[in-house]
């Protein structure tokens, strides 16, 4: 239990200030621990103190660390969030760049702003992480608080939660923030136990179609390797960097993530990680990287060093939904956008964020704007909802 008149709250630039302990308490609370040991490994210090250990999340890059903290009286941290001091928009996945050319045209200045996200990654998780025991709604409203403070403090322009919990999202707009939706694709397992089970539940075009996919992928003397734990070695990501720089380079112009980055999670959470490897010839050359959690497998960051067809549905979709079935994996979450993800058994769920903006009429533009998107959002969602590729929609 806490006293709010007892709380105080600040900032940390760096995680390691904060410590492994101390920071784990708030983010894996003993009672959520599962046989696994992250439902969101993207939350653990291990996880976040790589990206910047590594430099990827840095000044340097355009990600201050500004960790939210929350003391009682007596020192001990009861609740944390992720947050970080930006002067760009880059790496987020829910895209504000309109507001803020909108703002700068109109003789404001959007940068720097106050950004709460796990960097680089459009996972949905808490934002404001609570020690067990604490009581969540005191949290809640005393982190927020201290959230809209220090970025008057900073003088940012705005402070963004983004890929919220829906109850998470709720409470901060009853708190009086901006609420924003999006949509992303997940793969329900609703109890399969092969991957022949999943295409029963799909149409017979469906169903025809994926096995054709899966046939073509192969079809050029492509070999699957799947590797986790402590079977991944230095040769294995050496490999993957080289295809992640490749994609990484066509699709954003500069990848976020740096060859360093991969080997400190290896070392740290290696049972947290599966690398999806296609080989041809004895010569590794595709692969994709997904992260374990308890009830979903998140697929995260793929590349090609050569063109193969299908390739990338097999590697990213198919090898994961098949890794989920055999382990009791409720959820495949694979990333950002792709509306292609539905006819391949993916469903389209809804995305949330929170947003305080300083600017009083920039704030009021934007609301309106959020008004007009929530219910695009909802009309998309319900008629993507209608497309669904099973014979007997379930949800």
């Amino acid at each position: 239990m806490g006293d709010p008149a007892e709380l105080t709250a600040s900032a940390e630039t760096s995680i390691a200030d904060i410590g492994r302990e101390a920071w784990d308490a708030c983010a894996n609370p003993p009672s959520a621990s599962q046989d696994r040991k992250w439902r969101h490994p993207f939350l653990s210090f291990d996880f976040l103190e790589a990206l910047e250990r590594s430099g990827c999340a840095s000044a340097k890059t355009g990600w201050l660390g500004q960790h939210l903290v929350l003391r009682t009286a007596g020192g001990e941290i009861v609740a944390v969030c992720p947050c970080y001091l930006k002067n760009h928009s880059f790496g987020e996945y829910v895209f504000d760049h309109a507001w803020a050319d909108a703002f700068e045209r109109a003789g404001g200045r959007y940068y720097p702003k106050l950004q709460a996200a796990v960097p680089f990654t459009p996972v949905t998780s808490p934002r404001i992480l609570v020690r067990d025991g604490f009581e969540r709604p005191v949290a809640e409203r005393a982190l927020a608080s201290a959230a809209i403070q220090i970025t008057g403090r900073l003088d940012a322009s705005s402070l963004h939660l983004t890929f919220l919990p829906e109850d998470e999202w709720t409470h901060l707009g009853a708190l009086g923030m901006l609420q924003r939706t999006g949509k992303q694709f997940r793969w329900p397992n609703r109890g399969y136990e092969t991957f022949d089970d999943f295409l029963s539940a799909l149409s017979s075009r469906k169903r025809k179609t994926i096995r054709k996919e899966r046939a073509r992928a192969l079809e050029s003397g492509i070999e699957v390797e799947l590797v986790t734990g402590a079977d991944l070695t230095e040769r294995h990501w050496d490999a993957f960097f080289d295809f992640y720089m490749d994609t990484g380079a066509r699709k954003w112009g500069h990848p976020y993530l740096n060859r360093a980055f991969f080997s400190l999670i290896s070392e740290r959470m290696a049972d947290q990680l599966l690398l999806v490897m296609a080989k041809r010839g004895g010569r590794h050359v595709a692969g994709a990287l997904n992260i374990i959690g308890a009830d979903t497998l998140f697929g995260r960051y793929w590349g090609a060093i050569e063109f193969h067809e299908c390739l990338h549905f097999e590697l990213c979709f198919y090898q994961a939904i098949e890794f989920a079935i055999a382990e009791g994996i409720q959820w495949v979450e694979a990333g950002a956008g792709g509306q292609h993800k539905l006819a391949r058994g993916y469903l389209p769920m809804m995305t949330y964020s929170a947003h305080y903006v300083a600017h009083k009429g920039l704030r009021r533009a934007i609301a309106d704007y959020l008004d007009d998107e929530r219910n695009w959002v909802e009309l998309e969602q319900r008629e993507l909802g209608e497309h669904a590729p099973y014979r007997h929609e379930q949800d």
